[in-house]
């Protein structure tokens, strides 16, 4: 499960790459709100299954 949350943080910065182009137009409320939903995500799952050292 770890795997496929450290695949999911590297499309994460797919989301934050397509933000940064100009021509997005609304498309760019989309991305935000996705971008703030997987952080959400990624943060229930840190708090969850919180790393050992």
């Amino acid at each position: 499960m770890r795997d496929r949350i450290a695949l999911l943080e590297t499309k994460r910065g797919l989301l934050v790459q397509l933000l940064d182009q100009p021509d997005l137009g609304t498309l760019r409320i989309d991305v935000n709100q996705a971008l703030e939903e997987m952080d959400d995500l990624l943060d229930e799952f840190r708090k969850t299954f919180p790393t050992t050292p």
